[in-house]
């Protein structure tokens, strides 16, 4: 539930809740002070007296519509003053304006100034004047035999109900403010809570990212704006992480990197000094010894150049400052030349190198047709360190899948171990712990052939079981008809 309609449900609860609790709070005051108005007399509450004097008051215009004569009788009028006195009621009479019966009701009162009183309210108020504020009256016109004229009130009591209104509206309007405080206020304090409590806790997980601690995990687990913020600010934590992460690993990859190039720099440097010392001091004394001696030099120059050419190709990888030029490539064409090279490679003396091919004519992909080429030779250099058995054997085949072209180069040499097997193309990677240059190398050969397969939009992998052999597999995009690479 968003912010937006939590606020507006709470902003209906704050008005729809108190008229509730105060429609029940008024009821049950209203119930408690005026049910018993009466009891303790014999007399019925005041709900029952009120429907009773109904009766007794449309009783009372029956007759008097149907035999007015009778309010004539004092005996009959007075046995219906009684029974109204039990109802906090009374009747009055009058005849030719002049009163005839008047109800104990009345008793102290001023009647005929509480009559003129009534008089001009009684045109438009059906119950008539409140006289003296005590009263509500009704009025009944009467037409005695003998062409008298006269009218009857009746009168109800009303001093009781008042006296209880009066402590009724004061605790009524005290429920209302009471009802509309607590509800607000309750309802504030959970609207707010709601919103404060994340709050703090992302302001906590603030503080800490500040101090260094990237391991508090932000679970705010609402689906609204603060939860999207929430989110937000765990992936925020999380990349903040995988990005220090990434800085001490690369940090450490750099320690290592240079520890690395001391040793592999420093292994040729005191090969090329040495025999530069022997050549000084005369231990070279014959041509053979010199030209001994000018061949290691020469070799240990090599390894040198490599080694420092390997870093710079590798680090304008890493940089993305190495440009690719993509051209259209028929793969298996490209394969066979360089199979046909590497049967003519003198290191390959002694290796039994196998190709197999698609039947299509023609493999099409986009590629860097030099990068491709090292890419091909840095597999094939890799394979040659661990190709220790006496029939030494590669393969290179080549598949064609419906979106790609797969190259798999297959050695049957001692393989790589299960736990190493993930790590083989990370920069500075060495399986083979030695540092001996014929077998160790840089640690970034591998590394170099996934930087350039994924720069031409493919990918790299490999498999390996110890004893056996490795295949690395790498794949590329194949072209469409239009000359696009396929998604």
């Amino acid at each position: 539930m968003s912010i937006k309609t939590r606020l507006l449900l709470s902003y209906i609860a704050m008005t729809f809740i108190p008229v509730v609790l105060f429609a029940v709070i008024a009821g049950g005051l209203y119930t408690v002070l005026f049910k018993n108005i009466g009891e303790g007399r014999g007399t019925p509450a005041i709900w029952e007296k009120a429907s009773l004097r109904g009766e007794m008051a449309a009783g009372l215009k029956f007759m008097i519509q149907t035999e007015p004569d009778r309010f004539a009788d004092p005996s009959f009028v007075a046995k219906a003053d009684e029974q109204l006195t039990r109802l906090d009621a009374g009747i009055v009479v009058t005849e030719d304006g002049r009163i005839t019966y008047a109800s104990d009701l009345l008793r102290g009162v001023d009647v005929e100034k509480e009559i003129q009183k009534w008089q001009p309210a009684m045109s438009w108020h059906r119950w008539g004047a409140k006289g003296s504020g005590r009263f509500s009256v009704e009025k009944f016109d009467v037409a005695f035999s003998g062409q008298h004229t006269g009218a009857v009130y009746v009168l109800t009591d009303m001093s009781t109900f008042f006296a209880e209104a009066k402590k009724l509206f004061p605790l009524m309007l005290l429920s209302l403010l009471l009802v509309i405080g607590l509800t607000n206020g309750i309802l504030t304090f959970l609207v707010s809570r709601s919103l404060v409590k994340p709050l703090y806790a992302l302001k906590h997980a603030a503080e800490q990212i500040k101090d260094g601690d990237l391991s508090h995990e932000i679970a705010l687990n609402r689906k609204d704006e603060i939860g999207e913020l929430g989110e937000a600010f765990e992936e925020m934590r999380s990349r903040l992480s995988e990005s220090i992460r990434l800085q001490l690993q690369y940090e450490d990859n750099r320690k290592e990197l240079i520890a690395s190039i001391s040793h592999d720099l420093k292994t040729p440097i005191t090969g090329i000094k040495a025999c530069v010392e022997g050549l000084q001091d005369g231990i070279a004394d014959t041509d053979a010894m010199r030209d001994k001696y000018m061949g290691m030099i020469a070799k240990k120059t090599e390894d040198m150049d490599r080694l420092i050419e390997e870093l710079l190709l590798f680090s304008k990888l890493d940089l993305r400052k190495l440009p690719f030029h993509m051209e259209s490539t028929d793969l298996k064409g490209y394969v066979t030349d360089c199979v046909q090279e590497l049967r003519l490679d003198p290191r390959m003396s002694g290796v039994k190198i196998a190709c197999e091919l698609p039947d299509r004519e023609r493999v099409q992909v986009m590629a860097d047709r030099e990068k491709l080429r090292r890419v091909i030779m840095n597999i094939i250099d890799n394979s040659l360190k661990y190709l220790d058995k006496a029939d030494k054997e590669l393969s290179v085949n080549l598949s064609d899948g419906p979106d790609e072209a797969v190259i798999r180069i297959k050695d049957n040499g001692s393989g790589i171990e299960e736990a190493a097997l993930p790590h083989i193309f990370d920069r500075f990677y060495r399986a083979e712990p030695s540092r001996n240059t014929d077998t160790g190398g840089s640690g970034l050969g591998l590394a170099i052939v996934k930087q350039m397969i994924e720069g031409m939009g493919g990918r790299v992998w490999a498999e390996s079981r110890t004893d056996e052999g490795t295949s690395i597999y790498f794949a590329l995009p194949k072209m469409t008809r239009d000359g696009g690479e396929r998604a």
